[in-house]
């Protein structure tokens, strides 16, 4: 196999931050190639040298493509030469069609005009070779995340790409879509192209890579070969975090108290299309000191739920009753919900749960200014030194609380969401998909933290996609399927079998 990548003694700085350190990165031609690393090693930032996000001349160290010596000035230069970067946040217009977002900048136009005729059938054509069924006329807002992600690996298609670069592409995927999507990368193999991929999660690297390379704080570790047949999870693992990790999740001893949340026949409505029943009988409760969580496939009704009970911040004509320490509550908005102890930390943290543009220091305050603030005024000294002891103690990785919490790692921006919701003081979390995104090293401390608050009698509700999470922290597990709870399992008798059957069951099974 010839050599189609090399990237030489790459370093990248940052104003305080060295993110890169004289990385060096091989790829062979037709090989899918996976880069592996805790959250914030440089993974990202290395591919967005590579593909010329951040331009020549802003990075010491040089790319080689194809023997060439590679200079690119922005990222219309690498692609092109047939290298081709999907984001981890998907770059689609929603209110446009599939066919105007995949020939987006390179209209098939003729004098200025747009022929729709060849748009049409040229999209036709890319989405028969990623297996997607849809009418290239369908709007992006239309269709799922999943479609989503094979919509813009058309769109790279039709930039004729020889190196694809997909940074975390199953991350916010269910299972049977993210099965799809390697099928996918195994099929474009096949063909002879080169992949590269950066991934948290080591099953679907094992499936597929044929090498891994191991980035860790800034420094290229090693590349694996994964055709030795001596690339285990835990070796790879142990490259990523220095260490070998004996257990994936933390050891908890239980202590349950009474009931202190109680959702009873909770209906909730589409917001858009007002006859469309999103959340159907919905009944659930939380004891004090519990981990409880919801399992479903997506587009089941988790996070709706979720965010209709936290202040009615989704959906219209919600009805039914929630009870907190036995006593029926109203929360007719997001301030009643944080007043009765609620918090809800969104899986959707870049748009949702944090403000990116300011320091890690205004994010933690935010959800409860008035614990810091007098008169309307805030003490900008106690608001510091609160925001030093969440720091230090969820081991926030950044150069002070002033780093802008936009140019934090997917973990450490995790970390600071979580430290906003635990300085409101809540009674109740609800944590949705908690760790998507994040490596095994920062979930095993996101773990940490939501048993200690468990052990504080808090009553924990976890939202995720991923099964052994819900398995390995949960000490009850509610199913759900097309808005409502479909099963309910205690820790003793989960499994995934049995949870898979409940999150198949549709409206007219029989319970």
């Amino acid at each position: 196999m010839t050599t189609i990548l090399e990237m030489r003694n790459i370093t990248k700085e940052f104003p305080g931050v060295k993110a890169l350190n004289t990385v060096n990165l091989q790829v062979k031609e037709g090989e899918i190639h996976a880069l592996c690393g805790e959250n914030g090693a440089g993974k990202s930032t290395l591919m967005k040298v590579l593909s010329g996000v951040y331009p020549h001349g802003t990075y010491d160290g040089e790319i080689l493509y194809s023997g060439d010596v590679c200079k690119f000035k922005d990222i219309k230069d690498s692609e092109n030469l047939g290298i081709v970067i999907i984001h981890q946040e998907l770059a689609l217009i929603p209110q446009l069609s599939i066919a105007e977002n995949i020939f987006l900048g390179n209209e098939q136009a003729n004098r200025g005009v747009i022929n729709w005729n060849e748009t049409t059938l040229k999209t036709r054509d890319l989405l028969n070779k990623v297996g997607l069924i849809e009418n290239p006329n369908t709007l992006i807002t239309d269709i799922g995340v999943g479609k989503q992600q094979l919509v813009e690996i058309a769109k790279a298609l039709s930039k004729e790409v020889k190196l694809l670069i997909l940074d975390e592409p199953t991350a916010a995927l269910n299972e049977d879509d993210s099965e799809n999507l390697l099928n996918l990368l195994l099929e474009f193999k096949k063909q002879g192209m080169t992949s590269i991929i950066i991934s948290h999660k080591l099953n679907e690297i094992s499936r597929v890579a044929d090498s891994i390379t191991i980035i860790r704080d800034g420094r290229s570790i090693e590349t694996l070969e994964v055709k030795n047949g001596n690339v285990s999870e835990d070796r790879i693992i142990k490259g990523m975090v220095g260490r070998d990790l004996t257990n994936r999740y933390p050891e908890r001893i239980t202590n349950i108290g009474h009931v202190i949340f109680e959702v009873k026949n909770w209906d909730v409505y589409h917001p858009m299309h007002s006859e469309r029943k999103v959340i159907d009988g919905v009944n659930f409760n939380i004891k004090k000191g519990e981990i409880v969580g919801i399992a479903g496939v997506m587009g089941s009704g988790r996070t709706e739920l979720a965010m209709s009970i936290f202040g009615k911040s989704y959906g219209k004509k919600i009805s039914g009753d929630l009870y907190k320490d036995g006593k029926e509550i109203q929360l007719k908005d997001i301030s009643e919900a944080i007043n009765h102890g609620l918090a809800y930390v969104t899986e959707d943290r870049k748009h949702y749960g944090l403000i990116l543009i300011d320091d890690i220091k205004s994010n933690i305050s935010l959800a409860n200014l008035k614990k810091i603030s007098k008169n309307t005024i805030v003490n900008e000294n106690r608001e510091v030194l609160d925001a030093e002891m969440f720091r230090e103690k969820m081991n926030i990785k950044s150069p002070s609380i002033l780093q802008k919490t936009g140019n934090l790692s997917g973990g450490n921006q995790q970390k600071v969401v979580l430290s906003k919701w635990i300085y409101s003081e809540p009674d109740i979390l609800i944590l949705d998909e908690p760790t998507r995104g994040i490596d095994v090293g920062a979930k095993y401390e996101i773990y940490t933290i939501i048993n200690q608050l468990a052990n504080e009698g808090k009553g924990i509700l976890i939202i995720s996609s991923e099964l052994p999470e819900l398995l390995g922290m949960c000490d009850r597990i509610y199913v759900m399927s097309e808005g409502r709870i479909t099963g309910e399992v205690t820790k003793t008798e989960a499994t995934q079998e049995n949870i898979m059957k409940f999150m198949t069951k549709g409206k007219g099974d029989k319970d």
